[in-house]
């Protein structure tokens, strides 16, 4: 083989692979989640294939194992991620900088809800604990470090003049230390009307009850933390309750601020038009209407680009939301 025919070969053979690779998507994007463990970080995992399989030329999506809700956001605002996995009662608090954001708002848009997140306060069966009012002076986790439902729950727990001895730490150290009795509980966000999948763990060999919130607990969230649901469950024989009363928000995804409104509008209309996907990984969503939802417990302004594709499959988005 002489030298021009060995170049000309492989050029042609460089030509054939150039031809034959994909093309690089134009946009990374970086999806912040939650704990690994948790059934939403299998949610946020189904975004992204969602994304990258419906613009696979613009768009390459990738999913952040973080520390939830307040994480996110604070990530988000560093241009970090660029859409995060958000409560409706944090959000809000974040983009109208009060609370736990005083003086430090972060203008995160909501782009959609599609969870009802009731908080259980669990613990251990054999603590003789069966009233909120007891945990005082009890070692109690008040969920993972950094997550909404530890801000919310300390928010809770304070208005209610109640303050246990609390143990910190990831939804694993918190697990942990209530099957070595270390704890006697901690507060974790439910999956619809049961029990999350780590809850569900701790009780297979650590039989553990919920406690409600009595009538004047309830009055006192709902006169003074109004971002808040008030939520009726059914409770059952893991619960080891009847009926019971519980606090809770809406989960949702709210994009970093400065997100633009194309970005925006795309990730939100292929997500809301793959709910095969979306119910395979987090399957409470199945049969929910998440554009309607969205409307409903939103309480914060919604990403133009969200608006754009609502207002486009003929919602009337409320003037508070834009």
């Amino acid at each position: 083989m002489n030298l021009h025919t060995f170049v000309t070969g492989a050029a042609m053979a460089l030509s054939a692979l150039a031809v034959a690779a994909p093309a690089q998507a134009e946009t990374r994007l970086a999806f912040g989640a939650t704990n690994s463990q948790s059934a939403h970080y299998a949610y946020f995992a189904s975004l992204a294939k969602i994304v990258n399989t419906a613009y696979p030329e613009t768009y390459q999506a990738s999913v952040v194992e973080t520390g939830a809700t307040v994480d996110n956001l604070k990530r988000m605002a560093r241009d970090q991620l660029d859409i995060g996995l958000i409560t409706t009662s944090t959000l809000y608090h974040a983009y109208n900088g009060v609370k736990s954001f005083d003086g430090r708002p972060v203008e995160s848009k909501l782009l959609w809800a599609y969870s009802l997140a009731p908080q259980n306060v669990v613990v251990r069966r054999d603590s003789g604990i069966t009233e909120l009012a007891a945990l005082a002076g009890q070692k109690f986790g008040p969920g993972m470090r950094g997550s909404s439902t530890e801000a919310t729950a300390l928010e809770v727990f304070d208005l209610l003049e109640i303050t246990p001895d609390w143990v910190r730490g990831t939804n694993g150290e918190q697990a942990n230390a209530i099957k070595d009795d270390r704890s006697e509980g901690f507060v974790k966000s439910a999956v619809g009307t049961s029990f999350d999948a780590l809850t569900t763990d701790i009780a297979a060999f650590t039989p553990l009850q919920v406690l409600g919130v009595s009538d004047d607990q309830e009055a006192k969230i709902r006169e003074t933390l109004p971002e808040l649901s008030i939520v009726e469950m059914p409770g059952g024989e893991m619960e080891n309750s009847g009926p019971y009363t519980a606090w809770g928000f809406m989960i949702g995804v709210s994009a970093r601020p400065g997100l633009d409104d194309q970005t925006a509008y795309d990730l939100t209309k292929a997500v809301m038009e793959n709910m095969p996907e979306q119910a395979a990984a987090f399957p409470t969503v199945k049969g929910l209407n998440l554009p309607e939802l969205t409307l409903q417990y939103a309480t914060s302004p919604l990403h133009p680009g969200a608006i754009r594709y609502y207002e486009e499959i003929g919602l009337t988005v409320p003037d508070h939301l834009k």
